[in-house]
């Protein structure tokens, strides 16, 4: 590591970076000066950096593009989630940025997205601010030992979170502008301060590389067992992904971004980038104290002015509050970031109808669906206007960053279980006894108990009955669940009112899937609701 005043250097494409003064590699403690310095964040008690992004307190998708060049256009699938963006356009905002960067002091991490070193993908992460490359620092894995100049990035992110983006200017939707070249091994991220842009960015970049390698990259969190067996945890947000992962009996590999290659299962990233509002020190133990270390960064968390206390349970600011923090700091992750083929994939889903099952297992056609698919539900109150719960559905959980057709994900996972024999499952950590606002919330320590069995092969020889609605198998007994809580039906006060309920939402999925019947195979298409 190591600092140079009227610096510059060069681009994978050749284009010259100029800056005040370049920072190169800074570990932490470096880091933590340069943020107090310069008054980017302050400091909480116990030592976390807690900082506040301003306007941008989540990522924003309809801001996100990709230019059409050759080398991409034909693979990308092209619509709502990714959108094309002007080349010439994109020439003249990167010219932009590079004057805007001109002017500043500049912060570098070279860092690799990949755990396995067959598989590694070098990333340069250049910011604007210390506290965005203790962010990079946090979440990819180190290229230590490589000096810079030795250094060969496939991709390299531009992130300008103090520019000005004009959309007349620009070409952009807003002031805000995520923008890829894959032609060019160049992305933009400009007009944010919301650090989550970056990690998903190259998750994204991830997604359209490694499967023409054919790894499945995947939108999941992975543990490891005490005999070598791994799990995965499919799950869009508040559904229990990184909760659920973070098991005290298990090591975790990672808890958000995985690729599944011939040699197994490997994390993309060396951190962990929590939700963490209203945490509980009983129910997630372990991110709970990862938001009391040195190291840790905390957006947007409330902060007692005086004592510098966090308040994990305000949500003034948002629902999104995060906690970035290094995997090697918890007690207990698997160091190489690596295991084998996994003996379980479950998707999480949190329904607020209140009608799927708890838990229930998977053909392998109803995996496929199920993945394309992608329902989670939103609740009445987490967004303006939403008075009753509404289907969500994010295709291979992870909708936003997928950028080739989510047939070719699909292909990938169906592949890659039939070959590996893997069980699959469908867990449900949402409401119960009715829907939201009737019903309650399943108890983690049910859903916990749940996973501890289909982990421990508790459910092999259980007895299963197929949901008359839903087609899934559902264990009818399970080590530390009532039996009666197994069953969705038998725990509403309204049977008719279940059935009522249960309709509406197999109406809704049979609506989302429409737009891949005509790629699915017949069998998948039949592994959806039953009527």
């Amino acid at each position: 590591m190591f600092k140079s005043s009227g610096a510059q250097f060069d681009l994978v494409t050749k284009t010259q970076v100029q800056a005040k003064k370049i920072f190169w590699n800074l570990t932490p403690p470096l880091l933590y000066e340069e943020i107090i310095q310069r008054r980017e964040a302050i400091i909480a008690e116990s030592g976390p950096v807690v900082v506040y992004t301003g306007k941008c307190t989540g990522r924003s998708p309809n801001d996100k593009f990709f230019v059409k060049e050759s080398s991409s256009q034909d693979h990308v699938w092209w619509g709502k989630v990714n959108k094309p963006f002007p080349a010439d356009k994109f020439e003249s905002l990167k010219g932009r940025i590079l004057e805007y960067f001109s002017q500043k002091e500049l912060f570098v991490q070279d860092c690799y997205g990949g755990a396995d070193p067959d598989y590694r993908f070098p990333a340069r992460i250049i910011t604007d601010t210390a506290w965005e490359s203790l962010f990079a620092y946090n979440m990819f894995i180190h290229a230590e030992g490589k000096p810079p100049h030795e250094f060969s990035p496939e991709l390299t992110l531009l992130v300008a979170s103090g520019f000005e983006v004009e959309p007349e200017v620009d070409g952009t939707r807003s002031d805000v502008v995520v923008a890829i070249h894959l032609g060019q091994k160049l992305a933009i991220i400009a007009g944010t301060r919301y650090a989550g842009e970056t990690k998903k960015t190259v998750f994204t970049a991830l997604n359209y590389l490694f499967p023409l390698q054919n790894i499945f990259p995947m939108h999941c969190a992975a543990n490891i067992g005490a005999d070598g067996d791994t799990a995965l945890f499919f799950g869009l947000s508040g559904t229990g992904k990184t909760t659920l992962s973070a098991d005290p009996n298990r090591r975790l590999i990672g808890d958000d971004e995985h690729g599944w290659s011939d040699h197994g299962v490997f994390n993309f990233e060396g951190g962990c980038y929590a939700k963490v509002i209203r945490l509980s020190a009983e129910d997630e133990p372990q991110i709970f104290s990862m938001t009391r270390r040195f190291g840790t960064i905390l957006e947007n968390v409330v902060v007692d002015p005086a004592t510098r206390k966090i308040d994990l349970m305000d949500d003034t600011i948002t629902e999104n509050t995060r906690a970035s923090y290094r995997l090697t700091e918890l007690e207990n992750f698997e160091p190489s970031g690596m295991g084998q083929h996994p003996k379980n994939v479950i998707f999480l889903t949190a329904d607020a109808f209140g009608v799927l099952p708890p838990i229930s297992r998977l053909t392998p056609e109803q995996a496929m669906y199920h993945f394309l698919l992608g329902y989670t539900a939103k609740v009445a109150g987490t967004e303006k206007g939403i008075k009753e719960p509404q289907a969500t559905f994010s295709t291979c959980f992870g909708g936003p960053f997928m950028v080739h057709h989510p047939m070719v994900y699909a292909r990938l996972l169906g592949e890659k279980i039939e070959k590996h024999q893997s069980n699959c499952w469908l867990v449900n950590t949402g409401w119960t006894g009715g829907a939201y606002g009737e019903g309650s919330r399943m108890k983690i320590s049910y859903t916990r108990a749940m996973v501890d069995a289909l982990l421990s092969g508790a459910l092999e020889n259980v007895e299963y009955k197929a949901d008359p609605v839903f087609g899934v198998l559902v264990p009818q007994s399970c080590p530390g669940v009532p039996s009666d809580v197994l069953n969705p039906r038998t725990t509403w006060a309204n049977p008719a009112a279940y059935d009522e309920q249960a309709q509406k939402l197999a109406t809704m999925f049979k609506a989302n899937f429409a737009q891949f019947a005509d790629e699915v195979p017949p069998e998948v298409l039949a592994a959806g609701p039953c009527c």
